[in-house]
This record gives structure tokens, C-alpha cells and sequence, in this order.
């Protein structure tokens, strides 16, 4: 895939959907991982006729890895995906919302998954998608979040920055990917940080830079 200039990196572009499956899984060796672990957590919080939705669904991997369990429970999933390019290769099932997560009126909901979303919105969108979220959550309901972390402060800092890395180049990425990559990411992603969530959310994975966290109703 090209990786875009300083900067310029969006997913409103052919070029990064048509590549994006395979790319996520370049950069980030945990990504199927976590898709599972997200699955065995849903499985859990997920009631019959539940309603659960996938925000930043992309082409629809989540879809795709949760279909049995939610033909089982009788579920209803709702995808957002705001970019036209990657819906148009989403393949996930369900109710496809083309739009941003922040315009879309939320029913009330027993499971929202947040995966490698909240880091792309501003700081004040992400206040307000959790706080929407947290609104119209059901009890005994999860809201899944993974994403990119702010660093921490001291060496320990370093050492998980540097594990991010060198996980991308065992993984095969060149150091000149890594660059542009994260270059091409300027001003367009914002990690998250630990207060977004709130106290009641329970850490579940963290490699490197990126963490996982089940925030209950």
C-alpha cells in the first residue's frame, strides 16, 4: 500500500481500503488476537435479541468474526463506518450506518465496540462519543475499547514505545514504512487517554502502546 504524505493519512482514500486488511495486520501483530479476545468478551455481555454495535467497522472483521454468535442470541448489529470507501467493501452483515459515530441517534445497546476508532476523532469527539455511549448502554451491558494509549510518563515510556516497533519490524514492516507511517499520522491521530474511560473500566490487553479495556453499565 502507499502510504500517504506528512500528515495526509485518511481513510477516505481507494487506496488505503482496498489495502486495509492486510495493512492492519502488518502494522499491528496482535490485531487477530485482539479480534478474538473481543469476540470472547462479547459472547459474555451479549443477551439474546441484544443489540450490539461496531463503530468503525470498516470492512467488517468484527461482522464477520461475531455472525454465529450473533445468529445464536437472535442479536441485532449496527456497523458505522464513515467512510464510503471502506463501506463499500464491508462485508460484515447486519445494518451498514454510513455516517460518523458522533451524528448517529444510538438505541439503547447491551455491547459497543470501539476497536482502533476513538484515536481518530478529536479530543472533544471522544469525550462525547464515550459520554453518548455511556448514556445509552443497557445494564449489565459492555462498552469494548482498543486502542492507542498516550504515553506514560517516564522510561517506561520508552520501553513500550519501543516494543510497538519492534513488533511492527519483526512482523516485516521496513523502518522506512514505520517512518512514513507514522509520519503520515500527524495531527490526524490522537490517542486516548486512561481518564476517557472512566473508573469502572477493566483492562483486558496492553502491548506497547495499545491497550484493551471492557467499560461496564
Amino acid at each position: 500500500m502507499e502510504i500517504p504524505k506528512l500528515g495526509q493519512w485518511s481513510f477516505e482514500s481507494k487506496n488505503i481500503a482496498k489495502s486495509f486488511d492486510a495493512h492492519v495486520r502488518e502494522q499491528l501483530p496482535f490485531y487477530d488476537i485482539v479480534t478474538n479476545a473481543v469476540v470472547h468478551i462479547v459472547r459474555h455481555y451479549l443477551p439474546k435479541n441484544g443489540v450490539i454495535y461496531d463503530i468503525g467497522a470498516s470492512t467488517g472483521n468484527m461482522g464477520v468474526k461475531l455472525k454465529d454468535d450473533i445468529v445464536h442470541r437472535t442479536g441485532k448489529l449496527y456497523a458505522i463506518e464513515p467512510s464510503k470507501e471502506m463501506a463499500d467493501l464491508y462485508i460484515g452483515g447486519g445494518d451498514l450506518i454510513i455516517d460518523n459515530a458522533q451524528n448517529v441517534e444510538f438505541k439503547n445497546f447491551d455491547v459497543a465496540i470501539c476497536f482502533l476508532v476513538l484515536m481518530f476523532l478529536s479530543k472533544k469527539e471522544q469525550i462525547s462519543l464515550i459520554k453518548k455511549l455511556k448514556e445509552k448502554l443497557n445494564t449489565g451491558g459492555c462498552i469494548i475499547v482498543v486502542d492507542k494509549l498516550e504515553p506514560i510518563s517516564g522510561y517506561e515510556s520508552i520501553v513500550l514505545s519501543r516494543l510497538s516497533l519492534s513488533q511492527k519490524l519483526q512482523n516485516g514492516v521496513t523502518p522506512d514504512e514505520i517512518i512514513k507511517k507514522e509520519l503520515s499520522l500527524s495531527g490526524v491521530q490522537r490517542p486516548i487517554t486512561r481518564e476517557l474511560l472512566g473508573d469502572n473500566a477493566i483492562k483486558f490487553f496492553m502491548l506497547g502502546d495499545f491497550v484493551g479495556y471492557i467499560i461496564k453499565a
